[in-house]
């Protein structure tokens, strides 16, 4: 098993995991539920771990995650309002018309 990168919290290390799972590359969580102790022990050392279980997919797995972290933002005006909506969402945020197809 190899170390393949931190994450902020346990939410997004359980997201990173199961999309690298998904992906065919095995990986669990480690460090879960050690951020309880933070403080006890420094702060950057309680982070939750992502661990791959063989080490020949660390590569891959690697820029799965970095793909992942570059996902480009949509972008488009509402044809109702004319607001301008951003990020992931599918509806309008002043009016709540449906994004354009």
């Amino acid at each position: 098993m190899r170390r393949l990168t931190r994450a902020p919290n346990a939410a997004i290390a359980q997201l990173w995991a199961d999309l690298l799972c998904e992906a065919g590359y095995p990986s669990s969580v480690e460090r879960r539920f050690l951020s309880s102790v933070a403080g006890e022990l420094p702060p950057d050392q309680c982070l939750p771990e992502i661990w791959l279980r063989h080490d020949e997919h660390t590569a891959a797995a690697r820029r799965l995650l970095d793909d992942l972290a570059r996902v480009p933002q949509r972008r488009w005006t509402c044809a109702a309002c004319g607001e301008l909506v951003e990020g992931g969402f599918e509806q309008c945020w002043a009016c709540g018309a449906p994004m354009p197809a």
